[in-house]
């Protein structure tokens, strides 16, 4: 007889392996792949509700745009980012005085120009389209509403301001050390159209002078984004844009 053999050699065989410890065994992995599965499915969903919540914010509430010039100085400056809420026109009206972004009626833009990275370009154009990224103006404008639908402007009288039906306004928003315009005349806003002007008027191409264009300078209620109410960007520019009220309460409602 061998050691082997022997009782109490301390030496034993091992347990043989069992249909049930082998299943147990071979059930393990596939747990963690399900947990795994089902925490992917789970960031896909929650990333997923993200973008469509995005999407219906900026298509439906609120969008930031990007301030590329100078034309609506010292209001805003180039480099801003104001957030522009989508309930106007729409739910909400749109008012003299409101601050306004809209795309190009037709001619007061120049073709931008062609840029190099496709891949960048390409992914800067889904970051503005969901929202996740504020909207250059590269087809849109940035103005001051002056006229609503109806309305006569015109300019200027013995002071050098301008009048909304008969009625001259003083505008503190207008760029310091700047009249109100160096362009007379007289503009009649048709139905469902404004008349816009930058808050820099020596260097604000608006409704003054496109005039020979299609609207005769005047932009369709339907161009309009909506009405910039917040400088979100830089931190230290941060500011409601409140509608200048009193600069407009003493005019009448068109004849």
């Amino acid at each position: 007889m061998t050691d082997l053999d022997e009782p109490g050699s301390g030496v034993s065989e091992p347990p043989e392996e069992t249909a049930s410890s082998r299943s147990a065994t071979s059930r393990k992995p596939r747990r963690t792949r399900g947990r795994g599965v089902s925490a992917l499915r789970e960031a896909v969903i929650v990333l997923g509700s993200a973008l469509v919540l995005s999407l219906l914010i900026k298509t439906f509430v609120a969008q930031a745009f990007f301030i590329p010039s100078e034309s609506m100085e010292s209001t805003l400056q180039v480099g801003d980012r104001v957030l522009v809420s989508r309930l106007a026109p729409g739910p909400l009206d749109v008012h003299r005085g409101d601050i306004v972004v809209f795309v190009d009626p037709g001619g007061w833009l120049d073709d931008p120009p062609a840029e190099g990275n496709e891949v960048r370009n390409a992914l800067t154009t889904v970051g503005e389209f969901i929202g996740l990224l504020p909207a250059n103006t590269g087809s849109h404008l940035i103005k001051r509403i002056i006229g609503v639908p109806g309305d006569t402007v015109t300019c200027c009288d013995d002071s050098g301001r301008i009048s909304v039906n008969g009625v001259p306004i003083d505008e503190p928003y207008v760029i310091d050390g700047a009249v109100p315009s160096v362009k007379g005349g007289e503009w009649v806003v048709p139905a469902d159209r404004v008349f816009v002007l930058g808050d820099n008027r020596p260097n604000s191409a608006d409704s003054r002078y496109h005039e020979g264009d299609p609207g005769g300078g005047m932009v369709p209620m339907s161009n309009i984004v909506g009405v910039a109410n917040t400088i979100i960007w830089p931190a230290d520019r941060w500011t409601v844009l409140r509608n200048p009220g009193a600069t407009f309460e003493q005019v009448p409602d068109p004849s």
